[in-house]
C-alpha cells in the first residue's frame, strides 16, 4: 500500500503540519462527488472509535513541549467513550485524591464555530495563537506526545540548544525506548511502509533531538526511506537578538553534519527565505504565515507519492530521490517553487508562453547564451538559501544542477529545452531530471492565510510548480556557515564540525568544479 508515517518535532514543525494534514482531509470525497485522485491510505489509518463507528486519522506522531498545544485535548470527540470509562481517579489509597488543574485554555472561535457545524470566521495573525488554532481534523490520542520536561517559552528552561535535544532524547529513550512505545504501533499497521517523513526545526534543541531519532530509526530500520523537511530561521529570525541568531546558526550547523549522515534526505527549508517574488506577501514574525508558505512547497513536492495510479504521474518518495541523488551520496536538497493562478495558466497560449519566455530570459541572465548547454526552468521562491556571507568579497559561480525532481499541479509548461536526462540512464550527459504532473491544484482553505496574490484572485486554489534539486549551491550553502559557526564554537568541536562540513561540500563540487567557471566582483 506504501504508507508514509509522519513524526513533527517542535512549534515551527506542527504549524507546518497543521497546514499539510488540513489539505490532505480536504481531499476526501463523498457520493455523488467524483472519486478522490488521492490514495487516503497512504497517510490516513483507519480504525474504530470506542463507540464501533469508523475512524480515519493521520498517521502521525506529533511531539512538542507543554503549553504548545493550546486548546488540543489528547483524548477528543471520537475517543471520548475511553476518557469517561478510565480509571482517572483511582490510585494506591482509599482516600480520594486531590487534583490540581491548570486553567483550561479557551478553543478559538475558529474551533468553536467548527465544532458548532457553523462556517468558522476569517482567521488573522492575532486570532492564531497556536498551531491547534486552525486545525481541521482530528488525531489518535496515540499520536499526541508532549514532552512536559521542558515549557513553551520558558526562559529559565529554554529549550534551544541543540545538546539539550539530544540528550533529552537520551534520557527518554533510556526509560521508555520511544520508538517501540511511540513509533512501533503506527509502523505495524502498514502493510508495505514506503518512508518515514519527518518534519522537524533544526535550528534550536529540536534538532538534536531530531538527530538522535534519526540515528535510532537507521539502526531500526535500514534502508528505507527517510525524509526530513528541517525548518527555521537559520539565524535570520526577525526581532531575534544576536545572541539567540547565532545559537540558531551553531544549532543549524549542527543539525547540518548530523542528520544527512543517516537520513535518506534532507531538506532544509528556511522560515525567511532569500528569494521571493512580489505576489508573497507574509509576516516573518507570524508562524502561521511562513508555516503556510512551506506546506505550499512540501505538500506539492511530496504529491506524486499519494497518488492513485489513474490521476496523475504516481512516483514514490524512492523514485523522486533516485533523480536528484543518483549517486547516493548527495543527500541535501534544495527546495524552490513558483506559484500561478490556474485560470491564468489555462488562459490559452499567450499566457503560457509568457510564462516560458520569462523562464527562458532568466536562464539566459544566469548561464550566459549559451544554446548547447541544458536549460533547467527557474523558480520563484527558493526556500532553501539564506546569506551567511561575513566578507566583504563574494564568490559568484555559476550554478551547476546534478539532478532533480520536479512535480507540478496545473497546467505549466516548461520552455523547450528543459528537460534533461533520464535517471534510469547512466551514460548520457547532463543533470537527471525526473518530472511529475497532476492536474489537481492547491486548496486555498479557510484555514490558510491570505499571503499569494497571483492573477486575478478569483480561484480558490493555486497551480503549484516545485522542485527538489541537488546542486552546487548546496556547497555553497554549507561552507557560508561553516565559515560562521566556526568562530563559535569550542575547540575541541571545530575540527570535527568544520571537516564534517566540508566533507559534505565536496560532494557537490566532485566532477565539474573548475576556476574557468568563476569570477570574483568587489562590493
Amino acid at each position: 500500500m506504501h504508507e508514509i508515517v509522519t513524526l513533527q518535532f517542535g512549534q515551527q514543525s506542527n504549524y507546518l503540519g497543521t497546514h499539510f494534514w488540513n489539505t490532505q482531509e480536504s481531499y476526501f470525497t463523498y457520493p455523488p462527488e467524483p472519486e478522490s485522485p488521492v490514495n487516503h491510505d497512504i497517510h490516513f489509518r483507519p480504525g474504530l472509535a470506542p463507540d464501533g463507528s469508523e475512524t480515519f486519522t493521520p498517521r502521525a506522531l506529533i511531539y512538542d513541549l507543554k503549553g504548545a498545544f493550546g486548546s488540543m485535548r489528547k483524548i477528543n470527540a471520537l475517543y471520548e467513550v475511553e476518557e469517561e470509562g478510565g480509571t482517572v481517579g483511582k490510585g494506591l489509597w482509599n482516600a480520594a485524591p486531590v487534583l490540581q488543574r491548570q486553567p483550561p485554555i479557551a478553543p478559538s472561535p475558529y474551533q468553536t464555530h467548527l465544532d458548532a457545524g457553523l462556517a468558522p470566521p476569517l482567521l488573522t495573525t492575532s486570532a492564531v495563537r497556536y498551531w491547534s488554532d486552525y486545525s481541521r481534523l482530528y488525531y489518535h490520542p496515540k499520536s499526541l506526545i508532549q514532552l512536559s520536561e521542558f515549557e513553551v517559552g520558558d526562559t529559565l528552561m529554554p529549550f534551544e540548544r541543540w545538546e539539550v535535544g539530544a540528550e533529552l532524547f537520551g534520557t527518554l529513550d533510556a526509560e521508555f525506548d520511544l520508538l517501540d512505545r511511540d513509533l512501533r504501533p503506527f509502523v505495524e499497521e502498514c502493510d508495505g511502509l514506503q518512508g518515514l517523513q519527518i518534519v522537524t526545526g533544526v535550528d534550536d534543541a529540536w534538532g538534536g533531538w531530531a538527530a538522535r531519532w534519526v540515528e535510532r530509526l537507521r539502526d531500526e530500520f535500514g534502508k528505507l526511506g527517510i525524509w526530513v523537511w528541517g525548518t527555521g530561521g537559520q539565524g535570520s529570525g526577525a526581532g531575534a537578538v544576536r545572541e539567540k541568531r547565532l545559537q540558531q546558526l551553531v544549532n543549524t550547523a549542527r543539525s547540518l553534519h548530523d542528520i544527512p549522515e543517516q537520513a535518506s534526505v534532507y531538506i532544509p527549508v528556511s522560515n525567511s527565505p532569500l528569494k521571493t517574488p512580489p505576489y508573497l506577501s507574509m509576516s516573518l514574525s507570524s508562524q502561521w504565515h511562513t508555516s503556510a508558505m512551506q506546506a505550499v512547497a512540501l505538500e506539492s513536492m511530496t504529491l506524486p507519492s499519494r497518488l492513485k495510479s489513474s490521476s496523475g504521474q504516481r512516483g514514490t518518495l524512492q523514485d523522486m530521490e533516485e533523480a536528484f541523488n543518483s549517486s547516493g551520496k548527495r543527500k541535501i536538497a534544495k527546495l524552490e517553487l513558483s506559484i500561478a493562478d490556474p485560470d491564468v495558466l489555462e488562459g490559452g497560449a499567450e499566457a503560457k508562453a509568457e510564462h516560458a519566455k520569462k523562464v527562458t530570459s532568466q536562464q539566459t541572465q544566469r548561464d550566459g547564451d549559451n544554446s548547447s548547454e541544458t536549460k533547467l526552468a527557474e523558480f520563484d521562491i527558493d526556500v532553501f538559501t539564506s546569506d551567511y556571507r561575513t566578507t566583504s568579497r563574494k564568490h559568484h559561480k555559476k550554478e551547476q544542477v546534478f539532478g532533480r525532481a520536479e512535480a507540478s499541479r496545473g497546467e505549466w509548461d516548461a520552455p523547450e529545452g528543459t528537460k534533461g536526462r533520464d535517471p534510469r540512464d547512466r551514460f548520457s550527459e547532463g543533470p537527471t531530471v525526473q518530472s511529475y504532473s497532476a492536474p489537481l491544484l492547491f486548496p486555498l482553505l479557510d484555514s490558510f492565510p491570505s499571503i499569494f496574490n497571483v492573477g486575478s484572485g478569483q480561484s480558490k486554489k493555486l497551480a503549484v510548480y516545485s522542485a527538489l534539486s541537488t546542486s552546487s549551491s548546496v556547497a555553497n550553502q554549507i561552507r557560508s556557515i561553516e565559515q560562521v559557526v566556526r568562530r563559535l564554537v569550542s575547540l575541541d568541536e571545530r575540527e570535527a564540525l568544520s571537516n564534517g562540513l566540508e566533507v559534505l561540500a565536496e560532494e557537490y563540487e566532485e566532477g565539474w568544479d573548475s576556476g574557468a567557471d568563476s569570477d570574483e566582483d568587489e562590493d
